[in-house]
C-alpha cells in the first residue's frame, strides 16, 4: 500500500488515514469481543473442558491424571461396544426410555386434557396432581418403590400374602423401571400439553361443531392435532431425560440385573482396576443418542406454530364427561396414590418399624413395633446435620453464582450487539445434550488435573452444579429479559447514568421476580442433584442426596435412609412453595 502512495504523489492524504485504520480496527475488534470472549472462556472452562476430557479419555490409553494426560490416540477403547453386556445395556436403555416415554405421555397428556378441557370434579386438584411428582425427586420415588415392591420383603408383597394372594409385585424389573420413570416424568408432558390446550383458540372447534362434528370427531380432527407439537416436544424431552438417568436405574435396575448404559458406565468406573477409558467410549455413544434426541426436540419445538394462540381472549368450552366424570376422577386419585401417597407411606412405615424383618402388616401394630423416634435421632445426628449444611451451602452458592452468570449471559445475548453472543448462548445450552453421568465423569478428571486444589472441597461441587444447570438458568433469565422493555434503561443512560448503573438501578429491579424465580429453581435443582456429586464427593463433602443414597446402598441403614428421605421431601415441598409466594407478590 505504501508503494502505491509514492507512485501517486497527487493523492498523499490517504497515508495518514492508513496509519490509524489498523489500530482502530484492532480496537473495534477488542471492543466487540472482549466481553463475550471472557464469557465464552468461562463457559468453555466450566462445560467444554470436562466434555473434552471425556472425549480424550475415549481415544487414548489412560485417563487424565495429575501430571499425566495421554495424547497417544487409539480406537481400541471402542472395542467394548461389541461386548454382549454393553449391547444388552444399550437395548435395555432404549426399551426402557421408549416405553416409559409413551406411558408418561399417556399419563401427563391425559391429566392435562382433564384439567384444561373437561368438566371434571375439582380441576384445581387434578392440576396439582399433574405437578406433584415433579417435587418428589425421582430417586427418592425409586427408593420408596423398592421398599414397596421388593420381590421378597416389599410392603405390597407382604400385604398380598396377608390376604392369601401370591406376591407378584417385582419392581426390580423392566416393568418396574418403566412404571417409576413414567410416573415421575409425566409432569413434563403435563406442563407442555396443558399450556397448549389452555391457550388453544376455540374458533376451529366451534366451526367444527357448527358443521355437525361430534365432540369425539372434533377432538380427533382438531384439538389433538393442534396439541401435537407439545406432545412430541415433551416426548422427546422425556425420552432424553429417562435415557440418561442414572439414580433410578441404579436403585431398581441393578438389583434385578437390568443394566442400562449409565449404570454400566458407573460400574466400569468403580471396577478394580478402574476402566475409565472404556467407560468414556460408552459415554460417547450415550452422548450421541442424546444429541440426536435433542436435535429432534429442537426441530419439533421450532415448528410449534400451529396457531393455537391468537390476539383474542381465550375461553375454551369445557367438554362434558357425562358418565365418565366419576371414573376420570377415580383414575386421577389412582395416579395420585401410586405416585405420592404410597411412596410417602412406604417411607413412613420403613422409618417407623423397629425391625427390618416383617412377615405381616399386622406386625406393625404390635407393642413397640412402630416408632418414629428415628426422625428425631436423624435430625440430631452429626452426619445428617453436616450433609444438610453442606447441601444448603453448596446449593445457595451454586444458585446465586448460577443466577448471576445466567443474567450476564442473557444480557449479553439479548441486549448487546457484541460478536460471539450466539456462541455464548450455544455453550450455555450444551449440558442439555451431555448426560449428567458423562459430565460428572469429565468434571472429576478436570478437577483432578487442575493445579488449583479444589477437588475434595465444597467449591468444586458448587462449580459442577453451575455447569450442569446452566441451560435452566439461562432459559429462566432469558425469558425475563425478553419480557422487560429496555426503554427505561436507555432513558437512564441518556440522563447521564453509566450503563452498569442503569442495569443495576433499573433493569435488575424490573426483573426481580424473574431473578428470584430462577434462583429458587437452581436452588431446588442443586438440592436434588445426585449423579454429578457421586463423582466428586468425599467423606468431608457429603451432601444430603449422597447421604440418602449411601444409606440405601448400605442395607443395614434402610430405616435411616427412609427417615432422611422424609425430611428431604419436606425441604423440597417447602422450596416448591416459595415461587408461588414470589409470583403472588
Amino acid at each position: 500500500m505504501a508503494s502505491t502512495l509514492v507512485d501517486a504523489p497527487a493523492a498523499p492524504s490517504p497515508a495518514p488515514r492508513s496509519d490509524t485504520s489498523a489500530p482502530r480496527t484492532r480496537a473495534g475488534f477488542l471492543r466487540r469481543w472482549l466481553g463475550s470472549g471472557l464469557l465464552i472462556a468461562v463457559l468453555a472452562f466450566l462445560i467444554l473442558v470436562p466434555a473434552g476430557f471425556v472425549l480424550l479419555a475415549s481415544m487414548t490409553g489412560s485417563v487424565p491424571r495429575p501430571g499425566n494426560i495421554s495424547l497417544s490416540p487409539t480406537l481400541g477403547n471402542f472395542g467394548v461396544l461389541g461386548v454382549p453386556e454393553v449391547r444388552q445395556a444399550f437395548v435395555n436403555s432404549m426399551v426402557m426410555a421408549i416405553a416409559a416415554t409413551l406411558l408418561a405421555g399417556l399419563i401427563g397428556g391425559g391429566l392435562a386434557f382433564l384439567a384444561a378441557r373437561t368438566d371434571i370434579r375439582i380441576p384445581s386438584f387434578v392440576y396439582l396432581v399433574g405437578l406433584m411428582p415433579m417435587f418428589l425427586p425421582s430417586y427418592v420415588g425409586a427408593l420408596a418403590w423398592s421398599m414397596l415392591g421388593s420381590p421378597n420383603a416389599g410392603l405390597l408383597n407382604i400385604g398380598l400374602r396377608d390376604v392369601g394372594l401370591p406376591a407378584f409385585v417385582n419392581m426390580y424389573s423392566m416393568p418396574g423401571l418403566v412404571l417409576v420413570f413414567a410416573m415421575y416424568y409425566a409432569p413434563y408432558t403435563f406442563l407442555m400439553v396443558h399450556a397448549a390446550l389452555s391457550l388453544m383458540s376455540p374458533d376451529l372447534e366451534e366451526a367444527a361443531q357448527i358443521h355437525g362434528s361430534s365432540t369425539r370427531t372434533m377432538l380427533r380432527r382438531i384439538s389433538f392435532p393442534l396439541a401435537l407439537p407439545a406432545v412430541l416436544g415433551s416426548g422427546i424431552l422425556t425420552f432424553t431425560l429417562i435415557f440418561e438417568n442414572f439414580p433410578v436405574a441404579q436403585v431398581l435396575g441393578t438389583p434385578g440385573g437390568v443394566d442400562t448404559l449409565p449404570t454400566f458406565i458407573f460400574r466400569l468406573l468403580n471396577a478394580t482396576p478402574s476402566r475409565g477409558n472404556e467407560s468414556a467410549a460408552i459415554a460417547i455413544v450415550l452422548v450421541a443418542v442424546v444429541l440426536v434426541a435433542t436435535a429432534l426436540q429442537n426441530r419439533v419445538i421450532a415448528k410449534r406454530s400451529f396457531t393455537t394462540v391468537t390476539g383474542k381472549g381465550v375461553k375454551n368450552k369445557k367438554i362434558a364427561l357425562g358418565k365418565w366424570r366419576t371414573p376420570a376422577l377415580v383414575a386421577v386419585l389412582g395416579f395420585f396414590t401410586l405416585s405420592i401417597v404410597l411412596p410417602l407411606l412406604a417411607l413412613v412405615v420403613t422409618a417407623g418399624r423397629a425391625t427390618p424383618y416383617m412377615t405381616s402388616i399386622g406386625d406393625l401394630f404390635q407393642p413397640g413395633a412402630f416408632d418414629l423416634s428415628i426422625l428425631g435421632t436423624v435430625l440430631q445426628s452429626e452426619g445428617f446435620l453436616e450433609a444438610t449444611g453442606n447441601s444448603v451451602v453448596v446449593s445457595i452458592v451454586a444458585a446465586t453464582a448460577g443466577t448471576v452468570l445466567a443474567f450476564v449471559c442473557g444480557y449479553t445475548v439479548y441486549r448487546t450487539t457484541v460478536s460471539g453472543r450466539r456462541l455464548v448462548e450455544g455453550i450455555s445450552m450444551v449440558p442439555l445434550a451431555i448426560p449428567a453421568v458423562v459430565l460428572g465423569m469429565g468434571l472429576l478428571w478436570t478437577w483432578l488435573v487442575m493445579p488449583i486444589p479444589l477437588y475434595g472441597t465444597l467449591a468444586v461441587m458448587a462449580i459442577a452444579f453451575i455447569a450442569v444447570q446452566s441451560p435452566q438458568g439461562f432459559r429462566g433469565i432469558a425469558s425475563s429479559i425478553l419480557q422487560t422493555d429496555r426503554d427505561l434503561e436507555d432513558s437512564a443512560v441518556m440522563l447521564g447514568a453509566s450503563r452498569t448503573r442503569a442495569i443495576l438501578a433499573v433493569t435488575v429491579p424490573l426483573m426481580k421476580v424473574g431473578l428470584l424465580s430462577t434462583f429458587v429453581l437452581l436452588l431446588m435443582l442443586s438440592m436434588r442433584e445426585l449423579t454429578v456429586p457421586l463423582f466428586l464427593y468425599t467423606t468431608d463433602t457429603k451432601i444430603l442426596s449422597i447421604a440418602i443414597y449411601d444409606a440405601f446402598e448400605n442395607g443395614g441403614a434402610l430405616r435411616g435412609a427412609a427417615a432422611m428421605s422424609l425430611l428431604y421431601c419436606l425441604i423440597m415441598f417447602v422450596l416448591s412453595y416459595i415461587p408461588r409466594r414470589l409470583a403472588n407478590r
